[in-house]
């Protein structure tokens, strides 16, 4: 864990932990792009620096900012959200068995429907919104992983992370969070009980839309721990040191940019939703949704910048208003300064959870009024 400072989260991501470079009193430390270092006369490597590939000067700088954001003792930075996402799977045993949400990021979805058994890991998708739904998934002494995605994408469902966490760890088994929208701003899975957070960095960290990056951050240094480490060791999932540089440049701006991400999430969200051409708003932030009272209670100074709408003219009407959209950006990805459009069924395909009269939105940082008036334009 970084060396504890008497400033706020806020404040640390600000300054990357303060750091300044001790040869050259630079504010902004250099990078670090050796893939190979010298030994010490006895063959030893005290500096830690052994190759690029199991570790890197720059991703450990990067690292421990994100353990000072998650309050973590331990962190990660791998090449992409799938590669944090996998290598937690990838680190668990044959024989043994995860619980997963039926609503989640559809890549890891589909990898955990499709590739995961030939590990011989077993998994069962459930409602995690239901509390009861996960307890009697688990199947104890075999259920080794419960695995959460809250706000999940693209319904924007909520878990309760602190009660899911007592009932796995009853039944022995971990609890990892992807927290990727909620972002360590508004919540920190690990204080409420998970055993492992994972973030898309390339989301909401970096901020950008211009580094693929991966994080995982842990309270345990335990045997499963070590097994993730070395499947990102051995699979190079490592990050480059450009590439963590400029995940470290994100952020900085981080708490900015979710702050603002989140007013101008809430502000659509309560327009939209006296809209005469919308259906429904699904947003964590309305008091109307499934999950507010839970996403109130464990996330803290907003509830994110995902809300999806789903459209009273159905699919035509949902592809018709991406396709209309002169501000709003139609892209996939999230989580950067710029708003983003998707219509998230022609993207996830046959067996996604997602209507097809849904459009999945980004609210970026631009002006809420400009945002809000581009859209009933082409709604309209």
């Amino acid at each position: 864990m970084a060396e504890q400072k008497p400033w706020t989260r806020r404040t640390l991501a600000a300054q990357a932990l303060g750091k300044v470079d001790a040869q050259t009193q630079a504010v902004v430390p250099p990078i670090h792009i050796a893939t190979t270092f010298i030994r010490d006369p006895d063959n030893q490597y005290r500096t830690g620096n052994i190759y690029g590939r199991p570790d890197n000067e720059t991703v450990r700088e990067a690292e421990a900012i994100l353990s000072a954001l998650e309050n973590a003792a331990h962190a990660l930075v791998l090449g992409s959200g799938m590669s944090a996402a996998t290598a937690v799977f990838l680190a668990l045993k044959p024989g043994d068995h995860v619980v997963a949400p039926k609503v989640m990021y559809w890549a890891l979805r589909n990898w955990l429907m499709n590739d995961l058994k030939q590990w011989g890991v077993a998994v069962d998708f459930v409602d995690t919104s239901d509390v009861n739904a996960v307890r009697a998934a688990i199947k104890p002494g075999a259920t080794k992983l419960v695995w959460l995605e809250t706000p999940a994408n693209p319904l924007w469902t909520i878990t309760d992370i602190k009660a899911v966490s007592e009932i796995a760890h009853q039944a022995g088994a971990r609890v990892a969070v992807d927290s990727t929208c909620a972002t360590p701003v508004l919540t920190r899975p690990l204080e409420l009980g998970a055993d492992i957070v994972m973030h898309a960095a390339t989301k909401y960290l970096n901020g950008h839309s211009d580094v693929l990056a991966g994080v995982l951050a842990t309270n345990s240094d335990d045997d499963y721990w070590a097994r993730i480490r070395r499947v990102r060791a051995i699979q190079g999932m490592i990050l480059g040191p450009f590439e963590t540089y400029l995940l470290i440049r994100g952020m900085r701006t981080l708490h900015l940019r979710v702050f603002e991400a989140s007013r101008n999430a809430m502000e659509l969200a309560t327009r939209l939703a006296n809209h005469a051409a919308v259906a429904e708003v699904l947003y964590p932030g309305l008091s109307s949704h499934a999950g507010h009272a839970i996403a109130a209670k464990q996330m803290q100074g907003g509830f994110g910048g995902m809300l999806s709408i789903r459209l009273r003219g159905g699919e035509k009407a949902a592809i018709a208003t991406a396709a209309n959209v002169k501000l709003w950006k139609r892209a996939t990805s999230l989580g950067g300064v710029e708003s983003l459009i998707e219509h998230r069924a022609s993207i996830e395909g046959a067996g996604s959870p997602c209507p097809p009269d849904l459009l999945r939105l980004s609210a970026g940082i631009e002006d809420v009024e400009d945002l809000y008036q581009d859209l009933h334009a082409a709604m309209g």
